[in-house]
């Protein structure tokens, strides 16, 4: 299985494109061997969003790498940030910049295809079908992409990023109300830094599937990693600091789920 996903109750789903660790074995040798200690993963979120179980969400998490293929680019591999430096449905690059395969290899068309068809499809099939039968219970849907990023890439932006990035596809993806709760509620935690809509507005999950005319809303979370964990290898989980962000993460989720149902009845 490609993906696992947990069933909740509550019109809430939170999906973790970006934490799969699985390159397949046939496909280790065409990259570099630093691709294999697998880098610019979103570590251990199932593990800072566990609080999300507890509330009746939904979990979906990928088991395959973004090395592999990127879940949250669109099929058609159309840039997300036109002018800015970005990755790809199946990546070339690390985030450094750096090449990510080995000298002299190149992906064909036909293995972009076969990526594209055994893991970016079951996901999003998995994503779009959870999505349409939480709202069938409950008449609307929160979708909540959870993503993790080191807090200084130069590659990718200039200089530093806030700790909590909250992207709504500059209001495309959710309603106004839902993204002003969520930005509420991150400021009851002034010790952290936010913005709405930054460098980090919504990829491809929150972009396609945030429609708040069909009671479907999307919110991306791109948090620094600083926040929870080592920002360099063995990249650990930091228990205390997991324990500062995590209540602040949950309030957030909360405020937006409230916020939903507030809209909607």
């Amino acid at each position: 299985m490609s993906f696992h996903l947990h069933q909740g109750s509550v019109p809430l789903l939170v999906s973790i494109p970006h934490m799969g660790t699985e390159i397949p074995p046939e496909l280790r040798g065409d990259y570099q061997p630093r691709a294999l200690a697998l880098e610019d993963t979103d570590w251990h979120l199932d593990r800072l969003y566990a609080f999300a179980r507890e509330l009746g969400a939904s979990v979906l998490q990928p088991t395959v790498s973004r090395y592999v293929v990127d879940l949250n680019r669109p099929p058609d591999d159309t840039p997300m940030y036109p002018g800015a430096s970005n990755t790809e449905l199946c990546p070339t690059r690390f985030f450094s910049g750096d090449a990510l395969y080995r000298e002299g290899f190149a992906l064909s068309s036909q293995e972009k295809a076969r990526r594209r068809g055994n893991w970016w499809a079951p996901y999003h099939e998995a994503l779009h079908g959870e999505l349409l039968r939480l709202k069938a219970l409950h008449g609307h849907v929160l979708l909540w992409d959870a993503h993790s990023i080191r807090a200084e890439i130069p590659w990718l932006f200039e200089g530093r990023l806030p700790d909590l990035n909250i992207g709504t596809a500059d209001g495309k993806s959710a309603h106004p109300a839902i993204a002003q709760a969520v930005q509420e509620a991150a400021a009851r935690h002034p010790q952290f830094t936010q913005v709405l809509n930054g460098r980090f507005k919504g990829g491809y999950i929150t972009r396609h599937y945030g429609n708040p005319g069909q009671h479907v809303h999307a919110v991306q979370l791109e948090m620094c990693q600083y926040l929870y964990m080592r920002e360099a290898p063995p990249w650990n989980y930091e228990e205390p600091a997991a324990a500062r962000i995590a209540p602040v993460l949950r309030d957030m989720v909360e405020a937006a789920l409230q916020a939903c149902r507030r809209l909607h009845g």
